[in-house]
């Protein structure tokens, strides 16, 4: 028993020495981005693009499917969340790769600011690092604006309101039900749900975004039904 203790012990201590380098790199990495340039021109980069959207101009359903799909505790945790990390390295040793990350909006915000899709665990800590400075220095509703302004949805349509012009021919305001939950889906895999691309696997993540959406208690089962048979001659 002993032996066991001491053992399981120093795997304690290597896994807690190997989390304490991991993360002076990835804040070696943070500093050093931020240094390049900050993170209110980053900001204002996103602000100037003439497709800019503000929330108020967006369907609430749009924003409801986002959050729910791709971060549900997005409004309760400081820009990372500890459930979901545990979630993806739970998956990533099991599959012997690093293939979930578990990263909130804040954090996606903070890749496509400052890194590139490199799947490091490196580039994993200066991103969480990233997203507490976030979230230090913006709204919650600052954050989601700036994340559907700077997702890129296939299509070479980088926002919210390239792509919904794009893929619908009309304003982001105008979406219909149907057309928000669609684009929400998008983000997670472009090439792969391009709904003008691959229209079957579109609306198959679609059906995804509703049922989290069911699952958040942002709409009913029925009001999922209807959002769903809305589209059957969207392509």
């Amino acid at each position: 028993m002993k032996l066991i203790r001491r053992f399981l012990a120093f795997i304690f201590l290597c896994i807690l020495c190997a989390g304490c380098f991991i993360g002076y790199r990835g804040y070696e990495r943070y500093r050093q981005v931020l240094e390049t340039e900050s993170l209110q021109e980053k900001v204002a980069e996103i602000k100037n693009n003439p497709s800019y959207t503000t929330l108020d101009h967006l369907p609430q359903i749009y924003l409801d499917a986002v959050v729910a799909v791709e971060d549900k505790r997005f409004y309760k945790h400081p820009g990372i969340d500890p459930i979901s990390i545990a979630r993806a390295i739970k998956n990533d040793i099991q599959a012997w790769e690093l293939i979930e990350g578990g990263s909130t909006i804040t954090q996606q915000l903070a890749k496509n600011l400052y890194f590139n899709q490199e799947r490091s665990i490196t580039r994993k800590a200066a991103e969480g690092f990233m997203a507490l400075k976030i979230e230090r220095e913006y709204s919650k509703k600052e954050i989601l604006e700036l994340y559907v302004n700077s997702i890129y949805f296939g299509g070479g349509y980088y926002c919210i309101a390239d792509a919904s012009r794009g893929y619908y021919g009309k304003e982001p305001a105008e979406m219909t039900d149907y057309e928000s939950t669609m684009l929400a889906g998008i983000p997670n895999a472009p090439s792969v749900y391009a709904p003008d691309v691959n229209p079957d696997l579109a609306h198959s993540r679609q059906q995804k975004v509703l049922q989290s959406m069911i699952n958040q208690k942002y709409i009913t089962q029925e009001e999922s039904s209807r959002i769903a048979n809305a589209g059957e001659t969207a392509f």
